[in-house]
């Protein structure tokens, strides 16, 4: 079965809670983010796209949010 969430979601709350999720598409990340926002250190937030180039990944590039 092959794997089709593209972006990782690693972020903390700001009663200390690890949130860790995965979504398929921008459009469900952004929903992510928005329905959580309030609980969430938004300067914590880390979003990896699994589908970003090599290149990309070595030179951070690429900003999601």
């Amino acid at each position: 079965m092959a794997n089709t969430c593209r972006y990782v979601v690693n972020a903390l709350g700001k009663g200390g809670e690890t949130y860790y999720t995965l979504c398929k598409d921008k459009q469900e990340l952004q929903k992510w983010i928005q329905t959580n926002q309030e609980k969430l250190i938004m300067e914590e937030l880390k979003v990896t796209d699994k589908n970003q180039t090599l290149f990309s990944k070595l030179f951070n590039l690429k900003k999601l949010y």
